[in-house]
């Protein structure tokens, strides 16, 4: 399971031409899962989300975590996350998880999110075509993946 975490002073996205979720600060997380992806990355891959420091304090430093501010989360499924590269100039995507097996984790990880925060976390639609908007803070970009966990 892999994200790209940023910072945001606000984010949406939209659905043909429909507005489907927006947030005010906080975090635009996009995930990626492939197929090795558990219900056990997801839970650690949450608790690293909410617990992550990166918000200013009254001295300007990042020591602040979501909740602290009162932050809100946008997660967004990009299976485009998993792209192979190396060889040719079209990526294949045959790590990413098929939607069977990815839709319900990223439902589990929309599920566990909202219950670390307290409050309902945005989302997208998988497998929808998506625009989304940000306004990065910082910028503040940072990439996780729960097969480098150490």
């Amino acid at each position: 399971m892999r994200i790209v975490l940023q910072r945001v002073s606000s984010a949406s996205v939209t659905i043909g031409g429909r507005l489907k979720s927006e947030i005010a600060a906080g975090f635009l997380v996009l995930l990626g899962i492939e197929a090795a992806d558990t219900r056990e990355d997801v839970d650690w891959l949450c608790k690293k989300i909410v617990a992550l420091r990166v918000f200013s304090d009254e001295a300007g430093l990042m020591n602040k975590d979501i909740k602290e501010t009162g932050g809100d989360i946008l997660l967004i499924s990009q299976f485009t996350l998993h792209a192979a590269y190396k060889k040719g100039n079209r990526p294949s995507f045959i790590r990413a998880a098929r939607p069977e097996q990815a839709i319900p984790l990223y439902e589990y990880c929309i599920a566990q999110l909202s219950l670390l925060m307290d409050k309902e976390v945005k989302s997208g639609t998988f497998g929808a075509d998506m625009q989304v908007a940000l306004v990065n803070d910082g910028p503040v970009t940072i990439i996780m993946d729960t097969q480098n966990k150490e």
